[in-house]
């Protein structure tokens, strides 16, 4: 029996370099949806932690001790909002998360002696040109929309 010899390299060549570009963009596209994960859910932390403290501040400050229950005046719920979105009482300062306003806030009662805070905001990824009206085209019939909506809720008995 003969020798049966390895194919020679000069037949291998390119081949690692056609490898490499196949999946490539697939490891990028994979690293770029990471990333946007990542994003999304550390905004989303953000806004569990200023819902919590919005939270905190209202029950600190809507027992009414004369009728025995809770009291949102106008002005107790802007404040609460601000503190939702700026961290502090006053409408002054940067939003926790961009794009945050006070309408995305709602402060509410629940029975006689619970406060609610909610907010409602729109997740959009960079890889829709930013802008929340953003959609994945092309391999797809349709369409898919990229705006993510991300909802934190808080409810704390007033003190």
């Amino acid at each position: 029996m003969g020798l049966h010899a390895f194919k020679a390299a000069r037949q291998q060549q390119g081949l690692a370099l056609l490898e490499f570009t196949l999946v490539l963009p697939l490891m990028l596209l994979l690293l770029l949806a990471l990333g946007e994960f990542g994003r999304m859910l550390f905004q989303y932390n953000t806004l569990l932690q200023a819902s919590r403290d919005a939270g905190r501040f209202v029950a600190g400050q809507a027992w009414n001790p004369t009728l025995g229950t809770v009291a949102l005046s106008s002005s107790l719920q802007t404040q609460t909002q601000n503190v939702a979105v700026y961290g502090v009482p006053s409408n002054t300062g940067t939003a926790v998360v961009s794009g945050l306003t006070t309408a995305n806030v709602t402060v509410s009662a629940l029975g006689t002696d619970h406060v609610q805070v909610t907010i409602n905001y729109t997740f959009c990824p960079v890889i829709g040109g930013g802008a929340c009206t953003g959609s994945i085209r092309g391999l797809f019939p349709t369409p898919i929309a990229l705006s993510i909506p991300l909802v934190a809720t808080t409810v704390m008995r007033v003190l």
